[in-house]
């Protein structure tokens, strides 16, 4: 038996933000304002997206359940500030009863087989079935271009979503701090089986990226999806720290 902890080093990185929930609404515009834009939506979406499967069916059946809980999920999933039109940026409101997150919280027991790492400040990668993780995880610990990273286990880190009109959390598999300045983190997601959501929860973790960026308390996130690690990872550390000076570099 293993107990998997912040054993190593500060334990104050990977930090977390807390997760999002909803947007800031603070100032929101009057009713007689959104009502036509929606209402433009909402006969584009009709038009465009929806398709009756037969002759003798009522399109206005998707203005009843359980057609119109699905219509209006993908319709608020999918609205977004037009930034460069000059609105506001969407940014997330936090939770009010939690500190931010940070692998100094993760302590656990476990059976599993373990991995001991290096750039971690977890001190074992716990080896679960899925051994996409465990590749992935491997070419973090032996990377340069890392600065340290953890797998998401007893952080309590979730990205909020919707599905079927019930909210659901997305715990993405790593959280990786980029060797570059100014510091960028990213969010990584390996897909070796059959995720029929990924995408839906792919779009969420997006969207919480924007919103944590827009926000910039704390600092750069990204967000990627490994279908195969052995390539994608590299190829993703290479893509994120290219475009600022990696750490410990000569200038």
């Amino acid at each position: 038996m293993a107990k998997a902890g912040a054993g190593k080093g500060n334990g104050s990185d990977p930090k977390n933000p807390k997760a999002c929930k909803g947007t800031d609404a603070s100032v929101a515009p009057p009713a007689h304002v959104l009502f036509p834009q929606l209402q433009r939506i909402v006969a584009r979406y009709v038009q465009t997206k929806v398709r009756v499967a037969a002759a003798d069916v009522d399109i206005r059946l998707l203005f009843l359940a359980p057609y119109y809980g699905w219509f209006l999920e993908q319709l608020v999933q999918a609205v977004s500030p037009d930034v460069s039109a000059g609105e506001a940026p969407e940014v997330p409101v936090y939770e009010r009863h939690r500190d931010a997150g940070s692998t100094r919280d993760v302590d656990f027991w476990t059976t599993k087989a373990v991995l001991e790492t290096k750039r971690s400040h977890i001190n074992y990668l716990v080896a679960d079935t899925k051994t996409w993780e465990q590749k992935a995880a491997k070419l973090l610990d032996g990377s340069k271009r890392v600065a340290a990273w953890v797998k998401n286990a007893g952080l309590g880190f979730a990205i909020p979503y919707l599905h079927n009109g019930v909210p659901h959390e997305y715990q993405p598999d790593f959280i990786v701090r980029l060797a570059v300045r100014p510091p960028v983190h990213l969010i990584l997601e390996t897909k070796g089986g059959r995720d029929t959501l990924w995408e839906v929860k792919a779009a969420a973790a997006r969207r919480w990226v924007a919103a944590v960026n827009a926000d910039g308390a704390y600092g750069e996130w990204r967000y990627e999806v490994a279908h195969d690690p052995q390539i994608d990872v590299p190829h993703f550390l290479e893509l994120h720290t290219s475009g600022g000076s990696m750490k410990g570099a000569t200038q």
